[in-house]
């Protein structure tokens, strides 16, 4: 009835018809109508009226505006009395307050609408093919402004002018605002920026380079293609770089970085004494052959990859997953290989450790959101429910995506807890839990497959994986190294790759992704590359231009030491032992193989060590806060470490050697350099005042220096220097 109504009013010369998915649907999108917080909210929506999240379901948002509660929302006969445009204009009284203003274009248009009888459209009606932003890149001044204009293009031909409904968002809100009429303005910060536009359903970005204008005339020589890029870069944008750090900086940085310990005071010394050219490059080398290496990265792996105990029967299969891990590792396993080895993996975990992931993730859909965003840098949780609003991605590429799954058999073994995990005979399919169809598997941007009953559909995903031409998984390991190393991953958040989301530096990214690839996917390859370039091998200390800097690597960006490395850290400082139940003594916190280890140090939980519930990185809590203060403060725990009979501070307070030599000794072995002059005259004028015991008896020399030690080490533990890598 609503067609015939519709048709019946338009004659020769009338304005083009309207329909639901073209004309009214964008509107309650630029209204956020359809957002989580309004009536999109999960269950019922918003006091009864519920519209789909960001309007992906047009068909169910139509039944609910037109149809649902009698037609009570929508009234023809009089189009500027319906509920839905008095609500909207807030004529009556609205919750969300007022979305509309009368007699605006958007109000036209949906009294107009229902005045020609709701139509939802017709099979011949023009469709949103794409849209276009105009300027697509531009170069801006720090606090300057741009308007923008996005066209729609449809499935006849057509265009229209869609800048007032498209709805625009920059992905770093410290550096450009984009309001709803498509006004980007540019903020402090010098560096590229991108601004997604979103109209019905499709997006588009707009790329913004910010250049701060300084010259850039001196750079460092070019190691190898990480600088050429990155230098290229700041040179465009007119930020000049710190100068390379000294020796001692960047020993303790990359024996940080890579084998997640300082240098012990013997490596120190004999790096700063050797006279080699390219003692750097040795260094590198020698980090990355020590069990140190695997330990540091096995504990990032294992944590993302859930190892985690959730009750005593889970210590067989931790323990084996994080061995496994640590030798693969140390083996330097190829990456595509370690990836097959999990996603495929069948038996039992005794014989074949990597089963222990499916211990941890059970069901398909869980299983390949984890694979997406740790292997991938893809989010798809969200596809699930709806459309990525962000990305291509559907519900369909979902569960295509979950098929490779669906094949994944489980037996109980005579081991409490623990399955025998298998590929059941049949083909590969799963329900889209919306339509109820079948799907078979598929992989991103890629075509259906068919694959025979007798294949593991796993392994068709590894091979898919480990492609050259695959366009995620290089740039994704790559991306989350490159944080790993720099604070901040080329695209961040590191784990969310897409179209709307750019890399800062696109052409490093991708000739990064290339050299991996080059190198026939080896992690060491990623270090090493890194490691050895001059961009990280910049000071921490900006100059007088680059401070805004925190997106282009003009400087190195301090990190403040994760909890396992600053555990382990103040444990060699002060020659104390950290105990950890079922291990041998002396292990170090970075080779703790799960979480469970965390319930019993406070200091672990304080300072943010991961539970290893999500395989997100954001779950490592690294920034400050006043109960870590108070921990290196107070805690027990670390004034027992200060006060260890022949610990460091004992140690040095019965050494026959001169004072300074001994604060040297010191200052070497937590931030690998020399003390400066007015450093050791503070000391020595420290240890040598006399000190009294608790009832004000005065001490020995020896016992009082030894205290003069303790609360030296104390003061060098609670430093910004100490704590953070820089």
């Amino acid at each position: 009835m609503t067609f015939l109504f519709a048709s019946a009013i338009h004659g020769a010369g009338s304005p083009r018809p309207l329909n639901f998915i073209n004309d009214v649907q964008p509107i309650l999108t630029k209204a956020d109508c359809n957002t989580g917080g309004c009536h999109a909210k999960a269950g019922m929506g918003q006091r009864g009226f519920r519209l789909s999240l960001l309007g992906f379901e047009p068909e169910e948002d139509y039944e609910h505006i037109v149809k649902e509660s009698k037609g009570r929302r929508v009234f023809p006969p009089a189009p500027e009395q319906s509920l839905l445009v008095m609500k909207a204009a807030n004529i009556v009284p609205h919750g969300g307050g007022k979305k509309l203003e009368p007699n605006s274009e958007e109000y036209k248009t949906l009294v107009r609408w229902i005045s020609e009888g709701m139509p939802y459209a017709q099979p011949t009606d023009p469709k949103v093919t794409s849209i276009e932003v105009e300027p697509k890149r531009l170069s801006m001044k720090v606090h300057t402004g741009q308007q923008l204009k996005v066209t729609a293009r449809y499935s006849d031909g057509s265009t229209r002018d869609v800048t007032h409904m498209a709805l625009y968002e920059a992905n770093d809100k410290s550096m450009a605002e984009a309001d709803h009429h498509g006004h980007v303005k540019t903020l402090d910060i010098p560096g590229n920026v991108a601004v997604m536009v979103r109209y019905s359903g499709l997006v588009s970005v707009f790329s913004v380079s910010i250049p701060l204008g300084a010259p850039v005339e001196i750079l460092p020589p070019e190691k190898n293609f990480i600088d050429r890029y990155v230098f290229a870069n700041l040179k465009q944008i007119g930020v000049p770089p710190s100068a390379l750090c000294d020796d001692s900086t960047f020993l303790r940085r990359v024996s940080l970085d890579i084998a997640g310990r300082l240098p012990t005071l013997e490596e120190t010394k004999t790096f700063l004494s050797s006279k080699e050219v390219n003692k750097r490059d040795l260094l590198i080398e020698s980090l990355l052959s020590s069990p140190d290496y695997a330990d540091y990265f096995a504990n990032k792996w294992t944590a993302m990859l859930k190892n985690k105990r959730d009750d005593a029967a889970d210590i067989t299969a931790n323990f084996a997953f994080h061995a496994w891990m640590r030798d693969s590792l140390l083996a330097n396993k190829k990456y595509d290989e370690i990836v097959r080895q999990i996603l495929a993996s069948t038996g039992t975990i005794v014989s074949n450790p990597p089963v222990a992931w499916y211990k941890r993730v059970k069901e398909p859909t869980q299983q390949l959101e984890d694979v997406a965003q740790l292997f991938l840098g893809v989010r798809m949780q969200c596809a699930q429910c709806h459309h990525h609003p962000f990305e291509r991605w559907s519900q369909h590429d979902y569960y295509s995506l979950s098929a490779f799954f669906s094949q994944v058999g489980r037996k109980p073994t005579a081991i409490a807890g623990e399955d025998l995990i298998f590929h059941k005979r049949g083909i590969a399919q799963t329900e889209n839990k919306k339509t109820r169809q079948p799907v078979k598997p598929a992989a991103l941007g890629s075509d259906t497959l068919d694959i025979p009953a007798d294949e593991d559909p796993r392994l068709k995903l590894a091979d898919w994986m480990s492609q050259p031409s695959n366009p995620f998984f290089a740039k994704s390991l790559t991306n989350r190294y490159w944080k790993h190393f720099f604070k901040r991953g080329l695209v961040e958040p590191e784990d969310d790759i897409r179209d709307t989301n750019p890399a800062t530096n696109p052409e490093l990214l991708d000739a990064l992704a290339k050299h991996f690839i080059e190198s026939g996917f080896d992690l060491k390859a990623v270090v090493r590359v890194i490691t050895q370039s001059h961009t990280y091998q910049l000071s921490a200390m900006p100059n007088e231009h680059n401070a805004v800097d925190r997106q282009n690597f003009s400087h190195y960006y301090p990190k403040r030491m994760q909890a396992e490395v600053l555990l382990d850290a103040m444990d060699l400082i002060t020659g104390a032992k950290s105990d950890f139940a079922d291990l041998p003594p002396g292990t170090r916190a970075i080779s703790l193989p799960d979480n469970s280890y965390n319930r019993a140090s406070a200091f672990l939980k304080v300072f943010g060590r991961p539970e290893g519930a999500s395989v997100c990185e954001c779950e490592r809590v690294q920034s400050a806060s006043l109960a870590q203060s108070l921990h290196l403060m107070n805690a027990s725990d670390v004034k027992a470490k200060l006060v260890t009979n022949n610990g460091r501070a004992d140690v040095l307070s019965k050494a026959e050697i001169p004072e300074p030599k001994r604060i040297r000794e010191l200052y070497l072995a937590a931030f690998s350099r020399e003390p400066t002059a007015d450093e050791v005259r503070i000391a020595e004028t420290h240890l040598a005042k006399p000190r009294a015991d608790a009832q004000g008896k005065a001490l020995d020399s020896q016992r009082a220096r030894r205290q003069g030690y303790e609360d030296l080490i104390w003061a060098l533990l609670n430093t910004k220097e100490f704590l953070y890598n820089h």
